[in-house]
């Protein structure tokens, strides 16, 4: 069987992403419709020898779509995914509009993809750094009982989209050439910098992207007491997110038996040779689909604590990946159609 796809959002830098996905990944597709606002409408993409031209996204846009896959921001969500799954498309958001919703699912396939079964025709991508850090958390979850973790995280360029990737260059080109670097995107310079501000600030001091990690960690993993607490770093990186946990958990830890858990979980990959200067990277991880794993250690500050490094390309695995997938999973669970 075949399906219907469209992307909203197809012009940026995820939807570029999720079009070679789909293809890549051989989706079985009848048809793909590229959709986005009315000042990307008109627009056409090509991949390979097929073209498309971008149509403008609205309600009717949904009326012969089996799947829409959203990457068009929080508004363009709350506006229109409630709209395409009244007329049978289901909707997979990457945007927070409904992740935290309880009759909807939050999903990393990986981890719970049977939270999709009797889904209501709405299934939201998680956020990007959580993706991420989830792959390296939840299979040590798995083998010793999560308990509680700190974290800090090393966001890419890429997390804010294509134009704050192309300020970074046209920054780290002024910087090179002894110019001036103009910052719009971001509200500082990036090049040859970093600052603990990615979202709004919250009341509490935190930011909306620090609270994220906790809030959809819970759910994602059915762990309703788990706590945290996250500081979100944007660095000068093009792509790919890094992240450093501090995890406590409920049972005796291992370092072997945690690179064994890991090495066994469908999405990561153990990088951790660290006297051959062998660690996860942003420069090897980008637009690789496992995510890498490494410095595991024991934690010296925990008891039952362990140590590690995550990283994954937030355009993939953090958000174009993650959604194919979920569409994958949809498909085998014969489940493309709300209850």
């Amino acid at each position: 069987m075949s399906y219907k796809v469209g992307i909203v959002g197809a012009t940026g830098a995820v939807g570029q992403e999720l079009i070679d996905l789909l293809h890549d990944r051989e989706f079985p597709m009848e048809s793909l419709t590229l959709l986005a606002s009315s000042r990307s409408a008109g627009k056409t993409i090509t991949r390979g020898d097929k073209t498309w031209t971008v149509a403008e996204v609205t309600p009717e846009a949904f009326d012969n779509l089996d799947i829409a896959i959203f990457s068009a921001g929080g508004g363009t969500s709350l506006a229109l995914c409630l709209e395409a799954a009244k007329r049978g498309c289901v909707a997979i958001d990457n945007s927070s509009a409904f992740r935290m919703e309880a009759d909807v699912p939050l999903v990393v396939p990986e981890i719970n993809a049977e939270a999709m079964r009797g889904h209501k025709g709405i299934i939201a991508n998680p956020n990007c750094s959580t993706a991420v850090a989830l792959m390296g958390l939840y299979p040590l979850h798995e083998a010793f009982g999560l308990k509680r973790f700190f974290a800090a995280t090393y966001q890419a360029a890429s997390g804010a989209g294509a134009s704050a990737m192309a300020e970074l260059e046209a920054q780290m080109r002024a910087w090179a050439k002894g110019e001036e670097m103009v910052a719009e995107k971001f509200p500082h310079q990036l090049a040859v910098n970093l600052f603990p501000h990615v979202d709004k600030f919250l009341d509490n001091g935190y930011t909306k992207e620090e609270m994220k990690m906790l809030n959809e960690c819970r759910k994602i993993m059915s762990l309703p007491g788990l706590r945290a607490s996250t500081t979100c770093v944007r660095v000068p990186v093009l792509r790919a997110h890094s992240i450093a946990i501090n995890a406590e958990f409920e049972r005796p830890v291992d370092v072997a038996k945690a690179r064994e858990a890991v090495a066994a979980f469908a999405g990561a990959e153990i990088c951790d040779e660290p006297a051959e200067n062998r660690y996860p990277m942003p420069i090897d991880f980008s637009g690789k689909e496992k995510c890498g794993v490494g410095r595991l250690r024991i934690d010296t500050a925990f008891d039952n604590g362990l140590s590690l490094w995550v990283v994954g390309d937030q355009l993939w695995k953090g958000a174009a990946l993650n959604a194919v997938q979920i569409a994958e999973a949809l498909v085998e669970m014969d489940a493309v159609a709300p209850a």
